[in-house]
């Protein structure tokens, strides 16, 4: 019986191995034979988690074809692979990926590094800070006082508890959109609000429109979901969308719902304008596209000259068209896994009957948490807090990687978690394998994008500061040099670093 779980197609495996471009050999450089570069590039894949294990390769022949080599190439590729582990065949059943006996299988998001290895690992792969204390423990301590009536109840609260939706409600009213309770639906996380979201507006095999680059974690769940991405361009620097790219997509591909970050883009950092977000709503209505406003940055401004447009949910305050995302994680803390939508009454009707069948609800203390939060002033204490923690460590790091590595490129966001540089012709996917080796965990630019796109790119969070961010700056000047002078394999162990 084959151990194969799913197909990748030659054209298909082609477009990604074609996408690993390195910087040109200069003197010194190391060659690889061709088919050691190309089984190079299928694992690198395989542990990026952009092909899958247990994902069939095509046939020998028909890659060589798609790819302009020889079979022999291939052949050779593929008995590497398997000599290494990262590839099984069997007579009749193809060859499949795979995973050498004691690796942990690839992760095709962005997994947050687990704590034993902090030690040796400097983490600069998940965008998320540490609580902003005292106020998690006070909010917490605040939530525990308020739980007793909540405990003499079943504790199901499917659209959330009603004194959280008011306020969250209130919030938006405040900020100039009228906003009912009816129009808000907590969930857990904003992961599991536009996991929601997609099951009922998207089903398998529907169109979703997605900035290029965005939010890895979510471009998986949605290609978990069987959506057909839809990237469209972000236009250059900071300056947000490319309002022509988008209007062709909607009118050509007719996409059911299109994910979008207005403020503080992740990766990019990108601040889009008020006049941008209009125009966008106009030309989402008379497409009949659904857009997914993500808010989850909104908050992280950094510099004070920053002026913050109005939401994208101004321009379409009944919810029919707009349907907003915000979340705790963020803002707050990564570890309290509140999140809430505002659409239409009906929308959230439908999302809260729909959730009967995913998990019923968000855990009541934690709702509670955010709720004295936002009733006594510790909110916006605890976010100043984390702004100022935001600033400070894109500060350090801006100076660390323009000092190590001057030929990377980036513009320096106004808020947010993320700074999105482009690598000097460096291949991001081969410094992400480089980077464990030296002791720093950094994503590829492929992760951001669809079919592979950014592979001359890196994302860089704001989650270090100091001399952590000067020790960073120089693992990935490591790494930088094995990718240039096209070392493999081994390397020395990653050096401890404490701070």
């Amino acid at each position: 019986m084959a151990q194969w779980t799913s197909a990748m197609g030659a054209a298909q495996l082609a477009r990604l191995l074609n996408s690993q471009q390195d910087r040109p050999a200069g003197p010194g450089t190391r060659r690889p034979p061709a088919y050691r570069a190309l089984a190079d590039g299928v694992r690198l894949l395989v542990l990026e988690g952009r092909v899958p294990v247990a994902a069939r390769l095509p046939a020998e022949r028909e890659l060589a074809l798609a790819l302009s080599v020889s079979r022999t190439t291939v052949a050779a590729a593929y008995e590497a692979l398997r000599a290494e582990g990262f590839l099984e065949s069997r007579r009749g059943a193809g060859s499949w990926t795979a995973v050498p006996a004691g690796n942990p299988l690839p992760a095709r998001g962005l997994e947050p590094l687990p704590p034993e290895a902090l030690g040796s690992m400097i983490d600069l792969g998940t965008a998320a800070l540490p609580a902003p204390e005292p106020w998690l423990t006070r909010a917490v301590q605040g939530a525990l006082e308020e739980l007793p009536p909540y405990a003499h109840t079943h504790g199901d609260y499917p659209a959330g508890l009603p004194a959280l939706r008011s306020m969250i409600a209130d919030r938006y009213t405040a900020s100039g959109i009228p906003t009912m309770p009816e129009q808000i639906m907590v969930t857990t996380g904003a992961m599991g609000a536009i996991d929601a979201i997609c099951h009922l507006f998207a089903g398998r095999g529907e169109r979703v429109a997605v900035e290029s680059p965005s939010y890895a974690n979510i471009l998986q769940l949605m290609r978990e979901a069987g959506a057909r991405l839809v990237p469209v361009a972000m236009a250059e620097g900071l300056t947000g969308w490319d309002l022509d790219r988008w209007r062709q997509v909607l009118r050509d591909a007719a996409p059911r719902i299109a994910y979008i970050v207005a403020d503080f883009h992740n990766p990019t950092g990108a601040l889009v304008g008020e006049d941008q977000r209009r125009q966008l709503v106009e030309a989402a209505r008379s497409a009949g596209t659904v857009l997914i406003a993500d808010e989850t940055m909104t908050e992280l401004w950094l510099d004070e000259d920053v002026s913050m447009p109005r939401p994208v949910c101004a321009f379409d305050p009944a919810g029919s068209i707009v349907i907003t995302v915000g979340s705790a994680s963020k803002a707050f803390w990564a570890g309290m896994r509140i999140g809430w939508v505002r659409a239409a009454p009906d929308v959230i009707r439908s999302l809260v009957a729909a959730r009967a069948y995913a998990d019923l609800g968000t855990p009541v203390l934690e709702q509670l948490a955010v709720n004295w939060l936002f009733n006594t002033g510790g909110w916006a204490q605890a976010v100043e807090l984390r702004r100022d923690q935001a600033r400070e460590n894109r500060d350090a790091l801006v100076a660390a990687v323009r000092r190590e590595l001057p030929e990377w490129e980036f513009d320096v966001p106004s808020g947010g978690l993320t700074l999105w540089v482009r690598t000097g012709g460096l291949s991001g996917s081969r410094l992400a394998e480089a980077g464990e080796r030296v002791g720093v965990r950094v994503p590829s630019g492929p992760r951001f994008g669809v079919d592979g796109a950014f592979e001359g790119y890196v994302r860089l969070p704001f989650t270090v500061a100091g001399a952590v961010a000067d020790e960073a700056a120089l693992r990935l000047a490591a790494a930088a040099k094995l990718v240039e002078t096209g070392a493999s394999g081994g390397g020395d162990s990653p050096r401890t670093f404490v701070a």
